[in-house]
């Protein structure tokens, strides 16, 4: 598609990662009579191992390329959110109306309800939500402001950047809820 930046690269790097895939399958295989060490185990790993850190090695190369010529264009991210009317943020209303003691299948059907009347009607998600009685009983109207906040979304991001990207000499200390 001519509007898309990168799709060579990105079509490339999820191909190859079937292979990757695909390889690793053939070495589970290979677990299950691993103490025969017969000639099918070893075929089988001269070819997958060598190809498979090879290909892995290429893919990262190439991945890392990608992101780093990444351009974003937040602005247009959040119009893309927004075009929606808010059902990006129908998981966090049933959450919430769960949280709040409605059972998940009622909560289920509750937003569900709503969130495709929303998509096929055109009608604006939140709006939806914030009219109907069975949920604002139960959810108050800051609560559920809060439910459509993107910054909620997000406030775990940097931790979980943080946690992916440490150095560390050691597993990963457990963290204090």
């Amino acid at each position: 598609m001519p509007h898309k930046r990168n799709p060579v690269t990105a079509e490339q790097i999820s191909g190859l990662a079937r292979i990757v895939r695909s390889n690793a399958q053939a070495g589970f295989e290979d677990v299950a009579l691993w103490h025969e060490r017969d000639i099918s185990h070893s075929s089988v790993e001269r070819v997958i191992l060598p190809d498979s850190t090879t290909l892995v090695d290429y893919l990262l190369a190439k991945t890392s390329n990608l992101i780093d010529s990444l351009i974003v264009y937040p602005k247009r991210m959040a119009d893309n959110l927004e075009n929606s009317g808010g059902l990006v943020y129908s998981g966090q209303v049933l959450l919430d109306l769960v949280e709040h003691g409605v059972t998940r299948e009622e909560a289920y059907r509750l937003v569900q309800e709503h969130a495709m009347r929303a998509w096929k009607e055109g009608h604006n998600f939140r709006e939806l939500i914030l009219r109907d009685r069975a949920i604002t009983k139960r959810v108050s109207r800051d609560q559920i402001e809060r439910a459509f906040d993107l910054k909620r979304q997000l406030r775990n991001v940097d931790q979980i950047f943080a946690r992916v990207f440490r150095e560390t000499d050691g597993p990963p200390k457990r963290q204090k809820r």
